[in-house]
């Protein structure tokens, strides 16, 4: 049997042998779905995006089992029931890691409701899970990461929870966020900001944000129509651990265009700073030092150097 052009077409970074399919490893080039599969078709599917990284402790996945749980989480919320418990995901994302052979990378779980009967009221489809893996860097640049991004106020708002369901980890929904992404990206910036129906502040397209204003952390609370980041969660951790003075309320853009320091998180996305924002410089123009120190902090955490948070990670063993 020949690869398909679609896995031909990947770059050879990205591929790997092995994908987690319906409860088995199967050769990626023969992990496809029907074109009629519902998901593809309208959106109702849930997923994650989860690392692993080859730390002091070894290779292991940061927060695995929190992940796992949204996304149950995140089913519950469209009705649709996982075939596989939080315990069984967690093993086989372990698992996808080992087979292929990555001490470090990136992970995409998958729920996704199959073809069967069609049309918007099927109830009954089967439901699938699906674990890619692949290896990636730095999701905003390792220059990004150091430096800063560009970013720009999206025109379009973030979705409204009296329509869609923002704490979920829902397929279609992330239309909203690539329609930003996509209008940022055209116009010359990294990455676009999203305000919510009244004006405030809620997200970056895959990222949580954050602002410094003179010492003091500030976050939409979740209150707001944001993602409930594990990232975001673990930066919110580390800072009251280190005696960082926090405020989750809601907040303007224009509290972003004065503030000392405004960085994003995510998985992907690690603890990325943001240098300007519609052409306002933010604080120097560069990496501020408490965004360095957080960023610092997170690297030891998720590269398994704090003892006090071993619990966040999942050790696996790759076969050589």
């Amino acid at each position: 049997m020949t690869n398909t052009p679609a896995f031909d077409s990947v770059p050879d970074t990205y591929k790997v042998k092995y994908t987690w399919l319906d409860g088995q490893l199967v050769e990626s080039a023969a992990a496809v779905v029907p074109l009629m599969t519902y998901t593809l078709q309208y959106g109702l599917g849930v997923f994650e995006g989860v690392r692993a990284y080859d730390g002091a402790r070894g290779p292991a996945v940061f927060r695995l089992r929190e992940h796992m749980e949204r996304l149950h989480a995140s089913a519950h919320l469209v009705q649709m029931k996982l075939p596989y418990s939080v315990d069984e995901l967690v093993a086989a994302c372990a698992q996808t890691m080992a087979k292929n052979g990555l001490r470090s990378g990136y992970l995409r779980p998958v729920g996704f409701v199959d073809d069967g009967k069609r049309g918007l009221g099927a109830m009954n489809n089967r439901v699938r899970v699906g674990i890619i893996v692949w290896p990636w860097g730095a999701y905003l640049g390792d220059e990004g990461l150091k430096r800063g991004i560009r970013a720009q106020v999206a025109s379009v708002a973030r979705m409204s929870p009296r329509s869609f369901l923002p704490k979920g980890k829902i397929t279609g929904q992330y239309v909203n966020s690539i329609i930003a992404k996509r209008a940022a990206v055209l116009s010359g910036y990294d990455e676009a900001i999203l305000l919510d129906e009244v004006g405030n502040v809620a997200e970056a397209t895959g990222e949580n944000i954050f602002y410094v204003k003179g010492g003091v952390l500030h976050t939409p609370s979740t209150s707001s129509p944001i993602l409930e980041g594990i990232t975001r969660d673990t930066v919110l951790t580390l800072a009251r651990e280190h005696s960082i003075a926090i405020e989750e309320a809601a907040f303007t853009r224009e509290a972003l265009f004065s503030a000392d320091e405004v960085f994003l998180t995510g998985t992907a996305a690690e603890v990325t700073p943001v240098r300007e924002i519609d052409g306002h410089v933010i604080g120097s123009g560069s990496r501020g030092p408490v965004t360095e120190r957080l960023q610092s902090v997170y690297f030891d955490a998720v590269n398994g150097r704090l003892a006090s948070h071993e619990e966040w990670l999942t050790s696996y063993l790759p076969d050589m």
